[in-house]
């Protein structure tokens, strides 16, 4: 591998913030006020705390591991072996599939918005639009992906900014708009409004993760990766909490509703400039296509990973060495992502992948403890352990447990029916059972 082949740590750090930023603060910030009202912001901060501590697990489970493709998945699969690995990884692939419509609906709602085109209607076409070229620049390859990645996430990242000062000065300040100081304290829901608002809230953090994909590639190796998943998550945090200020100084909470474009639904709201709205709509365009992109990459790599691990058919190993790209894995990444545009409204969607992400993230806290138990050795570690994977491990589970009854329904389904999956499969090939003692 030559020295220009490898992507350096702002640029994989960019890849994270195109994950992460497109898919929650230009789509489900809104949704995330309309369930929560003012203590969105604290549901923004309470799960950024959580994904920043599973960023630092995966940041050694990394540096244990920093060829694999899998990212969770391949923790799990190396740690616990091949039943658990195969449940998370198809969990974890389903999520990062399902994510691509969840993010490409706020591309065609924006999109649409910017046209003045009926949102309802019009939505879907420009997200199937999204996915199919994007599908195209990750067949490409990777490196010019994720420089494509490096670029979009500047620009929107100064369109936020100028997105969050006009709130601000204008609204704010001079007092424009629908501002109303009642606005920045006025809660919905309670304690149960912060947990809906964070279970949505959490889908918008998942994109850290696509850093994993290819710590191999990273300058620095797994040290390099670590730190980019980490500051990217760091750097989200920040931004998100002050673009939900902005949209609460803008507009009523009670005004909010789950919709993909809750930017532009605000500026609407308080007559702001046409051409800071076109501008915004733009940027929300870039964020909504980073993320998509980026989603597309890291699911057709956990599709690859799963299969070289035998677990899936060697039809999804095909794979471009030269460009590093996993091309059945984005093939159909892109089919489910366009198949999930019609399942039901953008909470629903994040919901149902969620499930996954938990799932995987869960059983990635037990790897973590499980590579201590056996002295492994990494480059990167934990900061105190036990404790921060068993708080990890907490917050986790009370995400779980707070999600919505349908993404639940859908979650355990899936996991029955990979257990029963597995084990016709493994009968039919007539492997042996293991046995373990639990107990003395």
């Amino acid at each position: 591998m030559g020295k220009d082949s490898k992507i350096s740590v702002p640029v994989a750090m960019a890849v994270g913030l195109g994950a992460i930023i497109g898919a929650g603060i230009f789509v489900l910030s809104g949704t995330a006020i309309a369930l929560a009202g003012s203590d969105a912001i604290i549901a923004f901060i309470l799960v950024g705390i959580v994904a920043l501590l599973v960023a630092v697990e995966l940041g050694e489970l990394g540096s244990i591991m920093p060829k694999v493709k899998g990212a969770s998945y391949s923790y799990i699969y190396n740690a616990f072996g091949s039943e658990l690995g195969f449940i998370s990884g198809i969990l974890l692939y389903f999520s990062y599939a399902t994510s691509i419509s969840a993010i490409a609906l706020g591309f065609g709602s924006y999109a649409a918005s910017l046209l003045g085109l009926n949102v309802v209607e019009f939505s879907r076409y420009f997200s199937i639009a999204i996915i199919g070229v994007l599908s195209v620049v990750n067949l490409i390859g990777i490196k010019k992906a994720t420089k494509v990645d490096s670029y979009l996430v500047a620009i929107k990242i100064t369109i936020l900014l100028l997105f969050i000062a006009f709130a601000i000065i204008t609204v704010f300040l001079l007092g424009k708009g629908l501002y109303g100081k009642m606005n920045l304290i006025a809660p919905i829901g309670g304690f149960e409004g912060i947990f809906a608002a964070s279970v949505a809230i959490f889908f918008a953090y998942s994109g850290f993760q696509a850093i994993s994909t290819f710590t191999s590639r990273i300058k620095g190796g797994a040290r390099g990766a670590a730190k980019a998943i980490m500051y990217s998550v760091i750097i989200s945090i920040v931004i998100y909490v002050l673009v939900a200020i902005a949209l609460l100084i803008m507009m009523p909470s009670k005004n909010y509703t789950i919709n993909a474009d809750p930017l532009s639904f605000a500026l609407k709201a308080v007559n702001a400039p046409l051409s800071l709205l076109v501008v915004v709509d733009i940027g929300a365009l870039i964020a909504t296509a980073s993320a998509t992109l980026a989603m597309i990459l890291s699911s057709s790599r956990i599709l690859y990973q799963i299969s070289s691990d035998r677990l899936l058919p060697a039809v999804l190993r095909k794979y471009n060495s030269k460009t590093d790209v996993a091309i059945n894995g984005v093939i159909l990444s892109a089919v489910i992502g366009v198949a999930m545009l019609f399942s039901g409204n953008i909470f629903i969607i994040a919901a149902i992948s969620n499930f996954g992400l938990l799932f995987s993230y869960l059983l990635s806290s037990f790897a973590v403890i499980h590579f201590r138990r056996i002295k492994q050795r990494a480059s990167f570690k934990v900061p105190f352990y036990p404790y921060l994977p068993l708080f990890t491990i907490f917050g986790i589970m009370l995400l779980l447990i707070g999600m919505p009854k349908e993404s639940l329904v859908i979650g355990v389904m899936i996991i029955l029916s990979l257990i029963i999956v597995y084990y016709f499969l493994r009968e039919a090939k007539r492997k042996k059972v293991v046995k373990i003692r639990l107990f003395r």
